[in-house]
Order: structure tokens, then C-alpha cells, then sequence
């Protein structure tokens, strides 16, 4: 019956998806465009174009292998206080990093960057988000909020045996060339001061859940010790 179930609400689901990534892909470069006050921003076309391929590609690829992934990534509404400030912060750092700063550097000429690093950062924005994908392959638990779900067990496999948090280094290395591929150093400057930062407080909040509610969490991180980076933290 759940899998009859599941059938049936995958084209829905796939719908819900792409409207989503679509309202997303539409709102982005009009803000980008409106602060530029300019079309021939082409460096928005080029992440809005690359992004819109990359996640589209990840809708399909979850839609078809993982429908239930794909409806809790779709999920927004985050229960945890902490984690509802975090929203907050990241909005607001997205909002300035990558809708207005950038377009405000392109017009008024802030920055001088050279064509080969924002055709690396449009590599290092592709590497980033197929490895999110490759995150999300290995855990079935990747929700966008923190939550225990029903079942849920501890992932130890895989990326997970390196780090504990394997999807939010890549997503971090994912969002910090935006900026660049927008052609803006002083965008890409704030990014790389304030993402970590914020990402720390998420990943401690999230972990002192993990801790107090999921079985056999607390002696995963004394088997893996690093949460983002081997060696360092």
C-alpha cells in the first residue's frame, strides 16, 4: 500500500519541486537585474543557467530514487528556536552576499575579477552541489530541518566515516563561489568570514539533538571526531 502510495504522489511531488526551483530561479536574477539595473549582467546568467541544471538534475534524480528524501528537503519550517535564528541569519547573508552586493560591485565596477576564476568558482559550484547530492545518496535522514525521524539510525558509512557533517562543507563550498561567479570579491569576502561562522552554531545546536535523541549519536562522534574538516574541526 505505501509503495502504491508513494507512485501515485511522485508526480505531485515532482510538480511541487520544480514549481519550487522555478520561483527560486525567477526571483533571484530579477533581484540581481533590478540592483544591477542592467540585462547585461551576464554573470547572473551563467549561475542562474549552471544552478538551474544542477538542481533540476537532483529533483529528477531524488523524485525517481528517493521520493521521501525529496519531500523532507522541500519541508521549510524548522521547529528548533536556534535553528530558526540560524534561518534568519543565512537569509539575511544570502540576501546581501548574493542578490545585492554582487550587482551593486557590477555597477559600480568594486571589482576586477579575471575570467579563469569565475569559470573555476562555476567547477567548484558544480563539485560542490554533486557532492551535497552524494551526501544525501548515503543518508536518507538529510532533512532540511533538524528532526528524528521515524526509524531514524545513525549513518556511519561512506562520507560519514570522515566527518559528521559531510553535507554542509560541500554546501558551504557550494555557496561561497556564487559570489565569484557574480564577479564580486567583496561579496565573496563577507561569505567566507560570516558562513562558517554560522554553520558552527547550526552544527552544534544540531548536534546537541542528536545527542539527547538519537540512539548510538553520542558514540558516533567519539568514533568520528572531526564534524567538518579532518584534523581541524
Amino acid at each position: 500500500m505505501n509503495n502504491v502510495s508513494n507512485i501515485n504522489s511522485t508526480p505531485k511531488l515532482l510538480i511541487q519541486a520544480c514549481l519550487t526551483l522555478l520561483f527560486l530561479i525567477c526571483i533571484a536574477p530579477a533581484l540581481l537585474f533590478l540592483t544591477a539595473g542592467t540585462f547585461s549582467y551576464w554573470n547572473v546568467w551563467l549561475l542562474t543557467g549552471t544552478f538551474f541544471v544542477l538542481e533540476l538534475y537532483t529533483i529528477i534524480h531524488l523524485c525517481l530514487h528517493d521520493p521521501a528524501l525529496l519531500q523532507k528537503r522541500l519541508q521549510l519550517k524548522e521547529n528548533e528556536k536556534t535553528q530558526q535564528l540560524f534561518n534568519i541569519f543565512i537569509y539575511i547573508i544570502i540576501f546581501l552576499s548574493v542578490f545585492i552586493i554582487p550587482a551593486l560591485d557590477f555597477k559600480h565596477n568594486w571589482s576586477s575579477i579575471p575570467l579563469w576564476i569565475i569559470f573555476a568558482a562555476v567547477i567548484t559550484m558544480i563539485i560542490g552541489l554533486w557532492m551535497v547530492l552524494l551526501v544525501m545518496k548515503q543518508n536518507k535522514y538529510s532533512s532540511r530541518n533538524i528532526e528524528i525521524q521515524e526509524d531514524q539510525k545513525v549513518i556511519d558509512t561512506g562520507l560519514y566515516a570522515i566527518v559528521r557533517h559531510p553535507m554542509y562543507i560541500f554546501g558551504i563550498i557550494a555557496f561561497c563561489s556564487m559570489p565569484l561567479i557574480l564577479g564580486s570579491v567583496y561579496a565573496f569576502l563577507l561569505l567566507l568570514i560570516l558562513c562558517p561562522f554560522i554553520f558552527i552554531i547550526r552544527i552544534l545546536n544540531e548536534e546537541k539533538v542528536l545527542k539527547e535523541n538519537l540512539k548510538g549519536y553520542q558514540e558516533y562522534t567519539l568514533k568520528v571526531k572531526y564534524r567538518l574538516i579532518p584534523f581541524v574541526w
